[in-house]
């Protein structure tokens, strides 16, 4: 458990979170995570960590370092908590944990439609890197993704 000051926290995810954030997911997502994914990261031991005031879920990431990288799977901010700065603060805590544990570049993909996410991801320093056609399930069909990637040393000099 990390406290990041305003009454925020930042800490794993337990068993018990899992009801609470996938009701977050749902409303966030037309094509949301099944309750079986979180659960199956959790097990996997990813890096699942979620971010409350008090008893208030205000967001989450899901996380997977695979030798010296690390790929995002997950970053979402409940739709009440929007344009407050949490997904910047949950991005970067993902990029302290990921080089903290010795990975050495960020890689992640984003719906071509999710432009806020771009948004927040090229002020991080990410760069595209790739396309990936058809990857995401979408309500009527498929929808493409956009390969993100971040040297980590450049993340940290960034954040700090």
């Amino acid at each position: 458990m990390r406290s990041l000051g305003n009454g925020l926290v930042l800490k794993p995810f337990a068993k018990s979170d899992l009801d609470t954030i996938h009701a977050v997911e749902r409303r966030a997502y037309a094509v949301p995570w099944s309750y079986g994914v979180f659960y199956d990261c959790l097990i996997a031991r990813y890096d699942c960590q979620a971010l409350w005031r008090g008893e208030q879920l205000l967001g989450y990431f899901v996380g997977q370092r695979v030798l010296d990288e690390a790929h995002l799977l997950n970053l979402c901010v409940d739709p009440d908590c929007h344009r407050q700065g949490l997904g910047e603060l949950l991005l970067q805590e993902w990029l302290l944990l990921a080089s903290g544990s010795g990975c050495k570049k960020a890689l992640l993909e984003v719906r071509v439609s999710n432009v806020g996410a771009q948004t927040l991801y090229r002020k991080a320093g990410f760069q595209q890197i790739g396309y990936r056609k058809g990857y995401y399930p979408a309500l009527e069909g498929r929808e493409d993704g956009i390969v993100m990637a971040l040297a980590l040393p450049q993340a940290l000099s960034a954040s700090v």
